[in-house]
């Protein structure tokens, strides 16, 4: 193993519901009870898990998603992650082979799997078997993993949920039949079961000591029942590039945004001085009305910034970035990010707080709004604020959640009113990757630019107005325009992943602090 690599292991199962959460957020903090310091990994989009991984590892939770951020990307993002480290855990994602279904691009190895984030690092895996039902059989499961794609490297099963002393024998046994060594085999312990909703686990943050409490215990299970010695020697990994690092990130997509001409920030600047004086005169309450003209279209002005990173006397933008049991879903990198070009995050609470000091733009991720409307109704002053300031310019980047606090209404419960549309929960979940285009410019994107981003969903806009649309892709053959855009505001239910669209982040900051001159000297 060569100087600053970080070993690992992969933890992975033959499908969705086998415990690999439980495992390997046990795994985690009992390697770092017994000293190690892990670095954990969830492959794939998903916000939930790390949270909790997090809580284990006493350090944030990241993503390794082939789809999202490019192959090319996901050692330099391991790399960064697992600094400081001695050991990372990767929890898989549903079935080891499975990832994005492309009935059109099939590949020997699925884009996104688990499978396929092993083999980029070098990694073993570590296969676990929910044991309920099985016994001798489990030899023929075993040996098709085992030898489907002998590129990825079993090191070993943890069986889970074992019902007794004679069913651990008899699985033991099978295991040695197909010469897989068992590195662990936990009793069914109902127990430990984390409460969930309609898109899984409920997040770390909203399950508080609970979750907490959960961490512990399945530490404890793990503790007791996994050979962590061996698992910690079985850790390998064969990456070689160097670590992925925001600033560098930044810069080159800073040299890359210069090169590829003006962007809207250049031609098209909100008059804040006129949006100011308007919204005296025609500001309303957050009901789904406009603020001012601005809102939906009003005078501009030439801007005299121009492409990347703030620079002058408005280096450090504030982005208000919002947090809290509603807003859950995000990822590291981003904060890193936009730090990286210059802005100064600041995390607040919608449910409690008002914007903070200075806001020079609006980061709404991803969470469940739905199941905290009402609070979020409650903070009647924040949702003034945030239509106030979308009308006069403010750059805000809104995603999922963040779209639906951006509508006029949400399960009947008023928002913002920044985005002409209304929102309900839904009777079913959407869930994917897409293929997206930019269908026009923003503070973020290029007209034509191609993103990648996932949906995650179960919540659906039901009536709409005449907002451009932000993005478009096809899906089984239907046509799809998605989202809205109202001059700085980008609303949307796609998640995108900034470590791979870093020039979509330094554009946003470059707005941020367009806001901030323009409205220091209005």
């Amino acid at each position: 193993m060569s100087t600053g690599q970080v070993p690992a292991v992969v933890i992975a199962a033959p499908a969705s519901g086998s415990g690999k959460t439980t495992l390997a957020t046990g795994l985690i903090g009992a390697l770092r009870r017994a000293g190690h310091r892990v670095a954990p990994f969830k492959v794939g989009p998903d916000y939930i898990d790390p949270g909790y991984h997090g809580l284990a590892a006493g350090r944030p939770g990241r993503n390794l998603d082939p789809v999202l951020v490019g192959a090319e990307r996901v050692v330099p993002l391991y790399r960064h992650g697992a600094e400081g480290c001695d050991l990372a855990v990767v929890e898989g994602v549903m079935g080891l082979f499975d990832g994005r279904i492309d009935a059109n691009h099939a590949a020997p190895i699925a884009e996104g799997s688990t499978a396929q984030v092993a083999g980029i690092l070098g990694a073993p895996v570590i296969l676990v078997v929910d044991a309920r039902g099985h016994s001798q059989s489990l030899a023929a499961l075993l040996h098709g993993f085992a030898t489907f794609d002998t590129a990825i490297r079993l090191g070993g099963v943890i069986l889970n949920r074992v019902g007794s002393e004679r069913h651990d024998q008899v699985l033991r046994a099978a295991c040695d039949r197909v010469g897989l060594p068992v590195l662990g085999s936990l009793p069914r312990m109902a127990e430990l079961e984390v409460p969930s909703r309609h898109l899984g686990l409920i997040p770390a943050v909203e399950h508080g000591h609970a979750a907490t409490a959960a961490v512990e215990a399945m530490t404890d299970l793990v503790a007791a029942h996994v050979d962590l010695p061996t698992v910690a020697r079985l850790a390998r990994s064969t990456t070689t590039a160097p670590a992925w690092d925001p600033v560098t990130a930044i810069r080159e997509s800073e040299d890359s945004n210069a090169a590829a001409g003006p962007s809207v920030d250049e031609t098209t600047a909100v008059d804040v001085t006129s949006a100011l004086a308007a919204s005296h005169s025609n500001a309303q309450a957050p009901n789904g009305t406009a603020v001012g003209p601005a809102a939906r279209g009003g005078a501009a002005a030439t801007s005299t910034r121009g492409q990347g990173a703030a620079t002058g006397a408005w280096l450090d933008p504030v982005i208000a970035m919002a947090g809290g049991p509603a807003f859950t879903f995000g990822y590291a990198e981003h904060r890193e990010l936009l730090e990286a070009a210059g802005a100064r995050v600041v995390v607040f609470d919608p449910m409690r707080d008002e914007l903070p000091t200075g806001t020079a733009g609006l980061v709404l991720p991803g969470g469940f709004p739905e199941e905290h409307a009402a609070a979020l109704a409650a903070n009647d002053r924040l949702l003034a604020q945030v239509a106030e300031q979308a009308g006069m310019g403010l750059p805000v980047h809104a995603e999922c959640a963040g779209l639906l606090y951006l509508c006029r209404s949400l399960d009947g419960h008023p928002m913002a009113g920044v985005v002409d549309a209304t929102a309900e929960f839904g009777p079913r979940l959407t869930l994917g990757y897409r293929d997206a285009v930019a269908l026009a410019d923003s503070a973020l994107w290029r007209t034509g630019e191609r993103v990648r981003g996932h949906e995650f969903h179960r919540t659906r806009i039901v009536t709409t107005g005449t907002d451009t649309p932000a993005w478009g892709w096809h899906t089984a053959g239907e046509r799809i325009r998605e989202g809205a855009l109202i001059h700085h505001v980008h609303a949307s239910y796609l998640h995108t992943h900034p470590a791979g669209n870093p020039r979509a982040t330094c554009r946003f900051v470059a707005a941020a602090a367009d806001y901030a001159r323009i409205r220091a000297t209005a």
